[in-house]
């Protein structure tokens, strides 16, 4: 069959064409169709498929996530009590405002009872935090290396919080005690504030 051939086929007279015609036809409709139909339905639900399989992923590893927290549920409530045991505890190391003047005392026996000589002892205002307040004391004392080692031990063991800050050790330069040093610092207590903040 040639070209001039196709070009007086009859539409009106399918049936007469030729079986090679007929068939070429066939395949060319019901590529078409198959074309329209992937193309109207099937595209669309293949990627709602897509969609929905990502979905369910996501989904899965929520599901994955929530059933870790659940088979832990027992040792996380164990944790928060143990969390809220410990944080009262360092609550109770907070001195409130009536302990504060013992705690000062307490820093400057603890320097005085290692052999320091205090040359500045000075309390400053306190700072409020979030739920505490900082009381901020500068230190000037005079002594050797190894009491300096005893006092800041010594402030370590209080039954109250004390931090030290602003550390400056520098040789004292003097004839009589060529090994004495002075340490200069700010000695930090914190007060807990309690709900009306005071």
């Amino acid at each position: 069959m040639n070209l001039q051939e196709l070009n007086e086929l009859d539409f009106s007279n399918i049936g007469n064409w030729p079986l090679a015609v007929k068939l070429g036809m066939a395949v060319a409709l019901a590529a078409l169709l198959l074309f329209a139909g992937y193309w109207f339905d099937t595209q669309e639900q293949l990627t709602r498929l897509e969609q929905s399989e990502s979905k369910e992923q996501e989904l899965k590893q929520q599901l994955s996530a929530l059933q870790a927290k659940a088979v832990n549920l027992e040792a996380y409530k164990e944790q928060l009590a143990e969390m809220r045991e410990s944080f009262g505890a360092m609550i109770r190391q907070l001195p409130n405002t009536t302990e504060v003047a013992e705690l000062l005392v307490d820093v400057s026996q603890t320097g005085l009872s290692n052999g320091l000589e205090f040359d500045l002892f000075q309390p400053a205002a306190e700072s409020p935090k979030e739920f505490y307040a900082e009381l901020p004391i500068a230190l000037k004392v005079v002594g050797h290396f190894h009491e300096f080692g005893a006092f800041v031990s010594g402030l370590a063991s209080l039954p109250r919080i004390v931090t030290l800050h602003d550390i400056r050790i520098r040789n004292r330069g003097s004839k009589d005690d060529p090994n004495a040093l002075i340490m200069e610092a700010t000695a930090k207590t914190y007060r807990y504030l309690d709900d009306q903040g005071a």
